[in-house]
């Protein structure tokens, strides 16, 4: 069976369904990372593009701790918030850092020691 999920949709389950924006903005920010709201998921190619567009919204969400605690309403505190976006930043940093570039040349263990 073919993957049908849309990036969208899988977007949406990366942010486990929390609406914190427009279907618009959630596109916005997946165009920004060079996704297409509407195109079906592919991870062995989107992956990493999708956690960049997670961590821009979640990053924006840092900078709003009300409309994250408008929609996520399990903290107390807005430090508790901030301190959870904070850790959850942290964790989706890691797996970029982790996923290797598509484009990226390997790097030489080889350097020179002159060049002209």
């Amino acid at each position: 069976m073919a993957n049908t999920i849309t990036v969208l949709n899988r977007l949406k389950t990366e942010l486990n369904n929390k609406d914190y924006y427009s279907d618009d903005t959630y596109s916005m920010y997946l165009d920004e990372n060079g996704l297409d709201s509407v195109t079906n998921y592919d991870c062995n190619v989107m992956k990493k593009a999708l956690y960049q567009t997670v961590y821009d919204i979640l990053d924006s969400l840092a900078n709003n701790i009300d409309l994250f605690r408008s929609v996520t309403t399990e903290f107390a505190t807005t430090s508790e918030a901030y301190k959870y976006l904070q850790e959850r930043l942290n964790d989706i940093n890691a797996k970029i850092i982790s996923i290797p570039d598509d484009t990226a040349e390997e790097e030489s263990n080889i350097h020179f020691l002159f060049h002209d």
